[in-house]
């Protein structure tokens, strides 16, 4: 075993995944439904509002071209070393094994407090539909949540193949219904707003540096997870390529629907309105615009995302402990595969017991609200971590090739260093206004990850001595 990114000969032979099992079709709509479109704006739309208001849009459009240097910086990384561990196998050999160690630690991390995050949503929505006055219980969520968290990670171990199929039609679901809503809404409101909006609101000096970060900060949850394409990499036709592509044309795609519906919330709703929403914005816009029971497939398209994006937040999770357990550096058993369909069972058993668990811790929290905002800020933190590690390894690895030419400079280079610096100062603005569960989420998550680290580097010098 070695401690190192790459992989020996044997140890590919014995741990393939199911090679050219997605096209570029598939890998883009997992990168799309890794970000969860009507999740995220369900979830996060009034959050982001209530910090910076009118300036929500332009929030939005700025901190989606900051994470496009990101999204390069996974292109050209992806081309140099395609690999399922992705920004683990990347930092690890541009600057140190341990360094990119955390960068997979803190994916994992995200993940897991994820299946609280992201299962919740499926959750309320399912009552909503079935049990309206049971929606805001949080025993009863979180229980809902634990059906989908089981149902879910049955999919993916079942293959690949069955988890994509899944994927394009929940994905096609979900964006159909967020278009038609947009397109509604600008019908409708766009000549008697509930909020005034103006071009001179997407300048960038409308925003205060204070105003600018903290709806970065929350634009950050919005962004997360259209890198699962990358993580799938060895299960894609043209790997090298393939991913990378996807995860800029997904960038492309959410960051229109983000920035859309945005301006839609502002148009239809009042401040009072978008505060009583809470985390159902998506079918209050839906209620003013459609009748009952039209408006309610808003709710069934935040239920497909938050089940999709917690697919795909499982599919980034296995895959990267596969691949850590692969290349020596956790415990080999992670990378275990099921004979027949050629998924890391273990690590999917993994993640959904630890899903079980903190879904068990939560339902003790006296509100889901309380729940969510927790679970997000913890998560943009260490989203910012991993991010801002791959762009700065981006903008190393290619310094000498940044200097042949203006679009090598700008792309390999300035664009990925610009977006690492934002996210590591967003990261650091974040901290002081932590409570003490997202403290303990966020860098408590973080700096456990020494835990494994040592004990792993223990028992392979412990097998090493005894050869």
């Amino acid at each position: 075993m070695h401690f190192d990114g790459g992989r020996t000969e044997d140890m590919a032979e014995q741990h393939e995944l199911e090679k050219n099992a997605l096209g570029l079709g598939e890998s883009v709509v997992m990168g799309v439904a890794g970000t969860a479109p009507a999740f995220s704006i369900a979830a996060t739309t009034a959050t982001i509002i209530a910090a910076v208001g009118v300036l929500s849009p332009a929030s939005l459009l700025y901190c989606g071209l900051i994470m496009f240097g990101v999204a390069f910086a996974y292109m050209h990384l992806n081309r140099m070393n395609p690999h399922a561990g992705a920004s683990y196998a990347w930092v690890g050999s541009v600057f140190h094994p341990v360094l990119g160690f955390f960068a997979g630690w803190a994916l994992l991390v995200a993940s897991a407090v994820f299946m609280v995050s992201g299962t919740i949503p499926a959750a309320t929505a399912t009552l909503a539909l079935v049990r309206p006055e049971l929606a805001a219980d949080p025993v009863w969520v979180t229980a809902v949540a634990a059906g989908w968290l089981v149902a879910v990670s049955a999919v993916i171990v079942k293959g690949i193949k069955p988890t994509s199929y899944t994927q394009v039609v929940m994905t096609l679901v979900e964006v159909v219904v967020l278009l038609v809503v947009i397109v509604a809404a600008f019908l409708a409101f766009l000549d008697q707003p509930a909020h005034e909006v103006t071009l001179a609101q997407f300048s960038p000096f409308a925003f205060t540096p204070k105003s600018f970060a903290t709806g970065a900060l929350t634009s950050l949850f919005f962004y997360w997870g259209w890198d699962v394409t990358v993580n799938l990499t060895e299960e894609t036709r043209d790997a090298a390529r393939a991913p990378g592509l996807s995860a800029v044309i997904a960038m492309v795609v959410v960051t229109l629907l983000f920035v859309a519906f945005a301006l839609v919330t502002l148009l239809v709703l009042s401040d009072a309105e978008i505060q009583a929403s809470s985390t159902n914005l998506v079918f209050a816009v839906a209620e003013k615009l459609f009748p009952r029971p039209w408006s309610y497939l808003a709710i069934l398209a935040v239920m497909l995302s938050s089940i999709g994006t917690l697919e795909t937040s499982i599919l980034q999770f296995t895959r990267t402990l596969f691949a850590k357990g692969r290349d020596g550096i956790l415990h080999p058993r992670y990378a275990r595969l099921h004979s027949r369909w050629k998924t890391p069972w273990v690590a999917t058993a993994v993640i959904t017991s630890i899903g079980l668990l903190l879904l068990f811790l939560a339902s003790f929290f006296p509100s889901v609200n309380l729940i969510i905002k927790d679970s997000v800020d913890s998560i943009g933190f260490q989203v910012a971590f991993y991010y801002g590690l791959a762009g700065f390894a981006c903008a190393w690895h290619h310094r000498r090739e940044a200097l042949q030419s203006p679009f090598n400079l700008l792309f390999l280079f300035l664009w990925p260093l610009a977006s690492a610096c934002f996210l590591w100062f967003i990261a650091g603005y974040s901290i002081p206004t932590f409570d003490v569960t997202t403290t303990i989420l966020g860098l408590g998550g973080i700096a456990i990850g020494a835990v494994p680290l040592v004990l792993n580097r223990w028992r392979s010098s412990g097998a090493s001595a005894t050869r």
